[in-house]
Formats: C-alpha cells, sequence, structure tokens
C-alpha cells in the first residue's frame, strides 16, 4: 500500500533529460507545469508564467496570491526581458495566477479568452494591455505567429466553467475557473513550429490539418486516465500535428517552489509510472522521440 506522500522516482527517465541545448537565437526554456519561454533572441513568448505556487495548504484552505519576490527572481533568472505576450493555455491557478503580474512587469501584451481577461482586469491591467481571443484567431509577436485552438481540460476539471467577473486576489483557489482551454500553435519566421499542449485534454479532431516538429505535451492527471484514453490524447495531438519530438511537461509538483529542484506530483494527485508505461511503447512506434525538459535549461527541441 503507497503512502499518500509516496511519488514516482525520475531516476529511471533520467536519460529522457535530454533535449539538445540551443546553440543558436532559437530557444525553449522550461520553467515549471506548462511554464515556456519561447525566445530567438529578438523577441519572447511566455505561455502561463505561473512562479509563484504557493503550497498545497494555502491552495486548498485558504487564499491565494500571486507572490512579488517570486516572481521577479524568476523572470531574472530565466533572462525574460523582451516579452511581446504572455499567453495562459487556461485560466486555472496554476497556469494564470501570475499572468497579469508578469505582463505588467515586462511591459507585454496579456492574451487569452474572455476568463484570463478577468484575471487580468482583477490585478489592475488595463484593457489595452489585455488580447481575448477566440478559436481559429492569430496573434502576432515579432517573428511568431500563435494559432488558439479550442481545446479541453483533462478530466476531471475540478474548477469548470468560466470566470465572468475580474479576479481580485488574494481570492479562493476556486476563483480560478478553467475557462477557455486552449492547444496553442506556435510558428516562427524561421520555419520552426511547435504545438504547446497545456492540458491533458483534446477535442478530437481540433488538430486536423495543423502542422508542428515539436509537441510540448501536458502529461499532468493523465496518468489518472485508463489506456484507451492515453491512446486517444496522442493520436488527436502527437499524431494529428505529425510531431517528430515530444517533450514532457506539467508533470512536475507545482506546490514546490522553482529554486528547489523538480520532483513528481505524489500518487495521490497523479501517476506518472501510468503515463510512461504508455507513452513510451506509443512513441517507439511512431519513431517519435519523447523527453523531459530540463528546468532553466535554454534547449533547442528542433536540433
Amino acid at each position: 500500500m503507497r503512502l499518500p506522500t509516496a511519488r514516482p522516482d525520475l531516476e529511471p527517465y533520467r536519460s529522457r533529460f535530454d533535449v539538445p541545448r540551443a546553440e543558436g537565437a532559437l530557444s525553449v526554456t522550461f520553467l515549471g507545469v506548462a511554464t515556456l519561454l519561447v525566445d530567438d533572441g529578438r523577441t519572447q513568448v511566455l505561455t502561463d508564467g505561473f512562479f509563484s505556487r504557493p503550497g498545497l495548504l494555502s491552495v486548498g484552505l485558504g487564499r491565494i496570491a500571486p507572490d512579488p519576490a517570486r516572481i521577479d527572481a524568476c523572470l531574472e533568472r530565466a533572462g525574460a526581458t523582451r516579452l511581446g505576450v504572455v499567453v495562459p493555455v487556461h485560466s486555472h491557478y496554476d497556469h494564470a495566477l501570475d499572468s497579469a503580474v508578469v505582463a505588467d512587469r515586462t511591459g507585454a501584451l496579456l492574451v487569452g479568452g474572455g476568463s484570463t481577461a478577468n484575471i487580468g482586469r482583477g490585478a489592475g491591467l488595463p484593457d489595452d494591455r489585455i488580447q481575448v481571443v477566440a478559436g481559429g484567431d492569430e496573434v502576432v509577436t515579432g517573428a511568431y505567429s500563435l494559432t488558439f485552438v479550442v481545446s479541453s481540460h483533462c478530466p476531471p476539471d475540478r474548477y469548470p466553467g468560466a470566470i465572468t467577473a475580474p479576479v481580485r486576489p488574494p481570492a479562493r483557489t476556486s476563483a480560478y475557473r478553467c475557462g477557455e482551454a486552449w492547444s496553442i500553435l506556435v510558428a516562427h519566421a524561421s520555419g520552426h513550429r511547435m504545438l504547446v499542449q497545456g492540458s491533458a485534454g483534446y477535442v478530437p479532431g481540433a488538430l486536423d490539418g495543423h502542422r508542428a516538429e515539436v509537441a510540448y505535451l501536458g502529461i499532468g492527471q493523465l496518468g489518472k486516465q485508463d489506456e484507451s484514453y492515453l491512446r486517444s490524447y496522442w493520436e488527436h495531438t502527437v499524431r494529428a500535428v505529425g510531431a517528430r519530438r515530444v517533450v514532457l511537461i506539467h508533470w512536475d509538483d507545482f506546490f514546490r517552489p522553482l529554486d528547489r529542484p523538480l520532483r513528481a506530483l505524489p500518487y495521490l494527485g497523479d501517476d506518472l509510472d501510468h503515463t510512461m508505461r504508455v507513452l513510451a511503447p506509443l512513441a517507439q512506434a511512431d519513431g517519435v522521440r519523447l523527453h523531459f525538459p530540463t528546468v532553466w535549461a535554454r534547449e533547442d527541441p528542433w536540433a
């Protein structure tokens, strides 16, 4: 019988932390959960921007708010000095809690659905710094083009529905409802394309016709699904866009600060081992390289 605190050991997957390090200008830096900093040396795109990572007791029993000191420290360490846009993949707190503060501190535009916009308004971000998008919309910043495809949250969604009024922190975790969930396709003028699938949910057929060489694949809660769900998820994301490399995200314990080594979520919340038992053979059968990213490292998933 497993203890409630028992969690998967990352050591068996150590060889998969091998995304090539970036040697050129274009890079992707993993910053925990589904926060990714895409940088071409001129403009940066940031998904989520979740750095506060409040503890379990605050999340479960209290009220949560962005932690300015943690946000500033993470932005500085990551070198996030040229942000064009901050783009939450959906509006749960572990994605969007800090997004408006990050946009405010960096001068970036906060981009997302109406729920994300209400997080921005609650933080005091002016409307001209918020861009509301719908499915199929394209946003251009620098040499990037971002296409927003309607997606779904992995079941179960503990806080479903839309955020219909500004969220003013500190607030209950339940105030950060999912809102619009996105599959985000990031295309760069260099010809490189990537899919950011921040949540392990999908809409069948939604990504058909879109292409990406690399998929950053959210696997949070995937280990609680049966094998048929995992196979369908792979089919409607990785295979749908023809990705040849998959980098797994949203597997880390997000109650733990980023200045400590990352670890997997406890089995009580997820089962990384089950996820890998299904995804690793699928990747091998499809000839897809399957990786974990290294936090803080500038990596080149196209290399």
